[in-house]
C-alpha cells in the first residue's frame, strides 16, 4: 500500500482529468454547467486524499466509493456536454475514457480494501 496518497495512480490520474476539465470548460459561459462539472472533478482525488488520510481501511473504502460516484458524475456531465455541443466527439472520447479508466482504478482499490 501506498505511504502517502499522492503515491497513488488513481489520485495521480484523477488530478490530471480534474485539470483538463477545469482548462476544457474555463471559458464556458453556462455558469452552472462550468461549476457542476468542475466540482465534480475535484472531488475524485479530494475524496481519495481525504479517504486515505483518515487512516482506516474502512474510512478510506467508503471515500473511495464516494470518489469513484464522482467519476460517474464526471462521465454523465461529459455525455450532456457533447449533446449541448460544448465539447466535439474526440475530446468526449478522451475524457470518457480517462473516466472509465479512473473508475476501474478506485474499483480495484476498494476490492484491495475488503480483503
Amino acid at each position: 500500500m501506498a505511504k502517502k496518497f499522492e503515491e497513488l495512480l488513481a489520485w495521480q490520474k484523477s488530478i490530471t482529468l480534474t485539470k483538463e476539465i477545469y482548462q476544457k470548460f474555463s471559458f464556458l459561459k453556462d455558469y452552472s454547467f462550468k461549476d457542476q462539472i468542475q466540482r465534480a472533478a475535484v472531488s475524485i482525488p479530494n475524496n481519495i486524499a481525504e479517504g486515505f488520510e483518515r487512516g482506516t481501511r474502512k474510512d478510506f473504502r467508503n471515500f473511495l466509493f464516494i470518489a469513484r460516484g464522482s467519476c460517474g458524475e464526471v462521465r454523465n456531465l461529459v455525455y450532456i456536454a457533447k449533446e449541448l455541443k460544448y465539447l466535439d466527439n474526440k475530446y468526449f472520447e478522451d475524457i470518457n475514457k480517462k473516466c472509465e479508466e479512473i473508475s476501474k482504478i478506485l474499483y480495484g482499490l476498494i476490492k484491495s480494501l475488503e480483503k
